[in-house]
């Protein structure tokens, strides 16, 4: 078997992390990353997993799943230096805590243990599934002496998840609205409400010297807000039909971004350029790329 070919397991990624490490024989930058430093790169690794999940790409997928991996080697190589915690820590911990959220699995809390089977409806068995699991997790946060509902959410998320978490776990204890109309509502308030704002904010401007810079500046901040409030009020409304504002959002950019290459393409066969066009050519031609 060439050395392409070798298959190697878990213990060979720890034991290659643990020589990447070696202070004497091991490579430089590895032995002076931390925690921190490599942050980034986990970050980057997960956008780029679900680049390829989203891409369809399952090659791709494999190999983002092992840089992903080794994200995790690396910081469980610098838990072992410090002596904080092991992969195995790791495993254990995640193992404990699945087993402990799926009594209807491992009623036992073993993984020996077996359930009787799933109920016939599914459709209730997934309501009463979620319910155990999210008072398991306030359980949990109670044992860590994390009070409240929103304890623990993490605020290094991207906005648009930590407000879906947010909106859910306050739905969990049933501060939510019935159905979509009552969040319908409530954008086209936010959507009155930045508009007033913004109108504020113009006749600010149209004063000129008369009005102080700390007012300018309290305007601007309170259009911010109203438009935050509206963003807020929109993945609401996603969270209850049931759509995932990130995965709508990236999926809205690379449509514009795909229309806007066709307007440069269109503009490049008119041998000219986007800037020169009046705005009613622009919008012909993105009324084009929307009918391709």
């Amino acid at each position: 078997m060439s050395k392409a070919d070798k298959n190697y397991t878990i213990d060979d990624l720890q034991y290659l992390m643990q020589r990447l490490r070696e202070p004497k024989y091991g490579c430089s930058w590895d032995l002076a990353q931390n925690y921190q430093s490599i942050a980034a790169s986990t970050i980057e690794e997960m956008y780029e997993v679900i680049d390829a999940i989203e891409q369809n790409n399952l090659d791709q997928l494999k190999d983002e799943l092992g840089d992903l991996l080794f994200q995790i080697i690396f910081y469980s190589q610098l838990g072992k230096e410090d002596k904080a915690f092991t992969f195995d820590d790791i495993t254990t911990a995640i193992t404990q805590k699945l087993l402990r959220r799926h009594p209807h699995v491992f009623p036992d809390g073993t993984l020996e243990s077996k359930s009787s089977g799933l109920e016939a409806d599914r459709e209730l068995a997934q309501a009463s599934i979620k319910k155990t699991w999210e008072k398991i997790k306030q359980q949990e946060r109670l044992s860590k002496g994390q009070k409240g509902i929103m304890a623990d959410v993490p605020r290094a998320l991207p906005a648009t998840i930590r407000a879906v978490k947010l909106q859910t776990r306050a739905a969990s204890v049933g501060f939510d609205w019935p159905n979509t109309d009552g969040v319908y509502k409530k954008i086209d308030e936010e959507i009155n409400e930045v508009i007033t704002a913004v109108n504020y904010l113009d006749g600010l401007k149209a004063a000129n010297e008369k009005v102080t810079d700390e007012a300018l500046s309290s305007a601007n901040t309170h259009v911010a807000e109203e438009i935050g409030d509206l963003l807020f009020s929109v993945i609401n409304l996603a969270r209850h039909l049931k759509v995932a504002p990130e995965t709508a959002l990236r999926h809205a950019n690379n449509k514009f971004e795909q229309r806007f290459h066709s307007l440069e393409k269109t503009a490049d066969k008119h041998q000219t350029t986007i800037e020169v066009q009046s705005s009613a050519t622009l919008e012909a031609w993105w009324q084009a790329a929307k009918n391709q």
